[in-house]
């Protein structure tokens, strides 16, 4: 089967928006009259809502992540999750007296999403209207609408995957990376090292492609063109004799990041054109970009063809462009937001000695 991508003129290249389907990805809950009726510090004995905490189970199933922007004392509120058993489903929980923005943005900043990936459950009109003013991209939801706003297709992906399923462990995973890499005395290449990183590149096989377009839609910062695939695109490119998709997944001694790479690449008889690279942001500090952009560039290097890539400046991918130039790619031409990179397969760098890397058959 053979299947053609496009290469639009560089004046008319332009990156569709994400789709709305399953773009949230963390909600943020109020604690007082929202996930438990009455209020901590006045009634001491407030019971839960089960249909909220329902909701939140379910979510997570799904692999939406869930935290608390609450002001409340920390402590008796944490208690309080705690003998509820309800804290092991919140992460970074922000229980202060700041305005709740504030713990929104420190929600994101530790998460490392993008605001547009966040919705707010509150009682309250002003808190709701608080934090819609200071982050308009966030979707507020008074908990009075919560049954109805969850049938929107922002709160419903499409698949739920393996790594959905396991989103919130994996999440606990690195809490427990962080807290190491807080305390590690030495450099950053030991740490990498101390984590005992496997990753693996592997051709994609149609199990792997629900997860593929997950990626797609998910990732923005670690995204080279913020094209988003669709799982019939990418099974139609999996078998085009001229295009190769690749999967990378990674492992460290914390347990499994899951399928967090994907690689498409347009094999001309001259040029390989790389129509996307995308890395989950969980692996930004890793390195591991480089090491699957430099797969692709020795693989071309052996089949003796040059190298080029489309790159799309998203506002929020900065971080790609700087993996495409250390891995000693130039801009060759650029029509606005639309830049076209060549490789010099002269820099092609080998892996670095902190991850094992296994090419998969």
């Amino acid at each position: 089967m053979s299947v053609t991508t496009e290469r639009q003129d560089p004046g008319v290249f332009v990156a569709p928006e994400k789709p709305r389907r399953g773009r949230v990805k963390c909600v943020v809950w109020d604690l007082d009259n929202t996930l438990w009726n009455g209020v901590l510090l006045e009634d001491g004995d407030v019971t839960v809502r089960p249909a909220v905490v329902e909701h939140i189970r379910e979510l997570d199933r799904k692999g939406v992540l869930h935290s608390v922007a609450s002001k409340n004392d920390r402590d008796a509120a944490m208690a309080k999750l705690t003998e509820l058993g309800l804290a092991d489903l919140f992460l970074y929980p922000q229980i202060n007296w700041n305005p709740k923005s504030g713990s929104i943005r420190n929600i994101a900043k530790a998460l490392n999403l993008g605001l547009d990936a966040f919705a707010f459950v509150d009682d309250q009109e002003f808190e709701r209207g608080e934090v819609a003013h200071e982050l308009p991209d966030v979707t507020c939801v008074d908990v009075t609408d919560l049954d109805e706003a969850l049938t929107r297709p922002e709160f419903r992906p499409r698949f739920v995957t393996d790594e959905s399923a396991r989103r919130r462990e994996m999440y606990h995973s690195q809490l427990a990376r962080d807290e190491l890499e807080e305390g590690f005395v030495g450099t950053n290449e030991e740490f990498l090292a101390s984590l005992e990183m496997s990753f693996t590149i592997s051709p994609a096989r149609q199990e792997d492609l629900q997860r593929a377009e997950e990626l797609t839609v998910r990732t923005n910062q670690l995204n080279s063109t913020g094209r988003t695939y669709s799982y019939d695109e990418l099974d139609a490119l999996r078998e085009s004799p001229d295009h190769l998709l690749l999967v990378a997944s990674l492992t460290d001694r914390f347990g499994d990041y899951g399928k967090i790479g994907l690689v498409l690449v347009e094999k001309g008889r001259d040029v390989w054109w790389l129509r996307m690279l995308l890395m989950s942001c969980r692996v930004m500090s890793r390195g591991v970009g480089m090491v699957l952009l430099n797969h692709v560039l020795r693989l071309a290097a052996d089949a003796g063809v040059a190298v080029r890539a489309d790159f799309v400046e998203t506002g929020r991918n900065r971080m790609m462009q700087v993996t495409y130039a250390f891995a000693g790619f130039r801009e060759a031409e650029r029509n606005g937001a639309h830049v076209v990179l060549e490789a010099d397969l002269g820099a092609v760098q080998p892996p670095p000695p902190y991850v094992r890397l296994e090419i998969g058959t």
